[in-house]
């Protein structure tokens, strides 16, 4: 299996289109590496790969989680990075169907007004990946193995029945607003003080907005939510 990652080059010119000069060199070979493996933008990954740089310098301690992780492009560039900060005891939970997106429910609306049960019934395999696709693109980052965590289900079904323990990084994207909800009342409690909290979709599908800003209104919480591009990613420090 050919491994990726920390031996890959920098492309030569800047072939993104945008200004990156203000990007950290290091992480255009993990950008490169996981970029066949999602659906996520540069801003996003870079805004995660600074997010891990950030708990590893401060040694905050916890695991990671992603919520939603079709082919594991994220997770892999947590993973590349947590190697390059020589931190790989760290676990990585990874909570997906592993078979496509769940049926949305009346909250599940675009910000321009597409329904998504509209769009879920005339798409076929929405963001599918097997989960041996994924522990096959996960083991090419040579993170080592006992220290991934492939939970298979709905998140509304597996959690809380498997939990990881403390966390410094949670990250959320299956984008509806009943799993989104369900994630936050269950995994937002472990995320340590200073924690990193991402959300993928909160500027995008409705439904994960009204789940987060409902969980924080509940919980008498008034979080700085900061957009990390022009798609409305989100991404905030527990305090």
């Amino acid at each position: 299996m050919k491994k990726i990652g920390l031996g890959a080059l920098i492309p030569n010119g800047n072939k993104y289109h945008r200004n990156v000069d203000d990007i950290d060199p290091e992480f255009f070979p993990l950008y490169e590496a996981v970029k066949p493996y999602t659906m996520t933008n540069l801003e996003r990954l870079y805004s995660l790969y600074k997010a891990v740089e950030y708990v590893c310098n401060r040694s905050l301690e916890g695991d990671f989680v992603e919520c939603g992780v079709w082919k594991g492009g994220s997770s892999m560039m947590m993973a590349l990075t947590l190697q390059k900060f020589g931190q790989t005891h760290r676990k990585l939970y990874l909570y997906d169907t592993f078979s496509g997106m769940t049926p949305p429910s009346a909250d599940d609306i675009t910000i321009d007004g597409e329904d998504a049960n509209k769009l879920y019934e005339t798409t076929e395999d929405w963001c599918s990946a097997g989960l041996t696709e994924v522990k096959n693109n996960m083991a090419k980052t040579g993170y080592p193995a006992q220290n991934v965590f492939f939970v298979e289900g709905m998140v509304e079904t597996t959690i809380p029945g498997t939990l990881p323990g403390k966390l410094a990084i949670l990250r959320l994207d299956t984008d509806w607003y009943d799993s989104t909800y369900h994630e936050m009342t269950h995994l937002y409690p472990l995320l340590e003080k200073t924690g990193v909290l991402i959300i993928d979709d909160y500027g995008y599908w409705k439904g994960s907005k009204k789940a987060i800003d409902q969980y924080f209104a509940e919980q008498n919480q008034n979080l700085l939510l900061l957009r990390t591009d022009e798609g409305g990613g989100r991404i905030a420090l527990k305090v």
